[in-house]
């Protein structure tokens, strides 16, 4: 008789993640070292260290309990998050290090690098939301190292060929990282998955925990997008947290209306909620440095709860059938799509204070290339993971076990069968 549950992770999970870990140990041991004293000085420490804990917070804690309505797989959700972003986080403080500051062949670390490193795991969050419960954690942290060494090429080509802000390179994390989850998602597509497994539902339990993610990504979400702005730049940064927080408002305004006059039968659907609430924040993230008045922001916050809402009631029932592409997470309606308003908002705004047709057609030109060149590197690495966690080498669930946590996490209340 077949076994009623994946088979052990103890041939495939121990051996990568303690390779991958010492292999990290012997890197850091020979090239990282700590930020400088007069470094320190120059950016005391107490004034970015509130900022990275909210960030913290939205990394480890809102990206995983957003991920616990599953109804079987809650503790995967949130157990993966910690170990997918554990990862991340020093995957990208290396190619950071490498590539952006890497000095007298040493690479330096502060609360700078650590919250950049933390945001760069936020895009692998992101791609891994597509996939939730339709993968095993080896294939999750194969994911992880090659979503982040994507990210960190995207950022390097847009600083270094198009001279694009660091602040506005990074926040195309929603973006690069909902199209890398989706074209991984469509290159695994199983169709015994379809129409709906048994077990991808939720209950009011699980919604509650999600719920909680959602409340604590939308209060912490100011510090995320204000984070790389420098402190020497307070009119930028408060305009940035601003409008953040302006846009989260409206959004969550947006979505309740919105759920509503979408659903047949005039109710409020508690995923619009959970998810449509955070657009704001997606969306006034691409276009942060660009926003300089109020309304602006709230104008885009109401057009992300939309666009965010009408993708999970009528995109993500019939991506499954028109593209043979399983979002679990919906994260297309959460990051894609918000993300890519925020590009138009940025490009919208900019235009306006143009002063030439020269400088507009120069501008147009060069923010189209920034979002053609995130959009190709996205999804041509996001196509070579999923060809890549496709082999049967990494043993993936089953149909049948997929979207449930015996498959991997001991339970002391159930029976052992031997």
């Amino acid at each position: 008789m077949a076994p009623q549950y994946a088979p052990s992770l103890r041939g495939r999970l121990p051996p990568l993640a303690l390779l991958l870990e010492t292999i990290f140990i012997v890197l850091f041991a020979f090239l990282v070292e700590y930020e400088e004293a007069e470094i320190i000085k120059e950016n005391p420490v107490t004034h970015i260290y509130a900022e990275f804990q909210d960030v913290q917070v939205m990394v480890f804690l809102g990206f995983g309990f957003l991920a616990t309505f599953l109804l079987r797989y809650s503790f995967s959700s949130s157990g993966f998050n910690l170990l997918v972003a554990s990862l991340a986080v020093q995957w990208a403080i290396l190619l950071n290090g490498f590539l952006f500051s890497f000095h007298h062949g040493k690479i330096r670390v502060g609360m700078k690098s650590l919250a950049e490193a933390n945001l760069c795991a936020a895009s692998a969050l992101i791609s891994m939301g597509a996939v939730l419960g339709k993968t095993n954690p080896v294939q999750l942290l194969l994911m992880a190292l090659l979503e982040v060494l994507g990210f960190t090429a995207n950022r390097w080509i847009l600083q270094t060929w198009f001279k694009v802000q660091l602040v506005d390179s990074i926040m195309l994390l929603h973006i690069f990282g909902a199209y890398f989850g989706v074209m991984m998602s469509w290159i695994l597509f199983r169709s015994g998955l379809e129409p709906r497994h048994e077990k991808e539902r939720s209950d009011r339990k699980t919604d509650l925990f999600s719920m909680i993610g959602t409340l604590f990504l939308w209060m912490f979400w100011p510090s995320f997008n204000s984070i790389m702005i420098s402190q020497s730049l307070p009119g930028r940064k408060l305009s940035a947290i601003c409008s953040t927080y302006l846009s989260l408002a409206s959004s969550a305004v947006g979505a309740f209306a919105f759920s509503v006059v979408t659903s047949p039968r005039g109710k409020i659907n508690k995923v619009h909620i959970q998810n449509a609430s955070l657009a704001g924040g997606v969306a006034v993230g691409v276009a942060v440095s660009a926003i300089d008045m109020p309304w602006i922001a709230m104008v885009i916050g109401l057009a992300a709860g939309l666009i965010s809402s009408l993708g999970f009631r009528y995109i993500k029932p019939n991506m499954k059938f028109l593209f043979k592409c399983h979002d679990t997470c919906g994260v297309l309606s959460v990051h894609g799509m918000p993300g890519f308003l925020g590009w138009v908002a940025h490009f919208i705004i900019h235009l306006s204070q143009s002063s030439s047709v020269k400088e507009m057609q120069n501008f147009a030109v060069h923010h189209l290339y920034t979002l053609l060149v995130t959009l190709s590197v996205s999804i041509l690495f996001g196509a070579f993971t999923g060809f890549l966690l496709k082999w049967r080498l990494w043993r993936p669930p089953q149909d049948k076990k997929c979207f449930d946590d015996q498959a991997f996490w001991e339970f002391q209340f159930l029976a052992v069968h031997m």
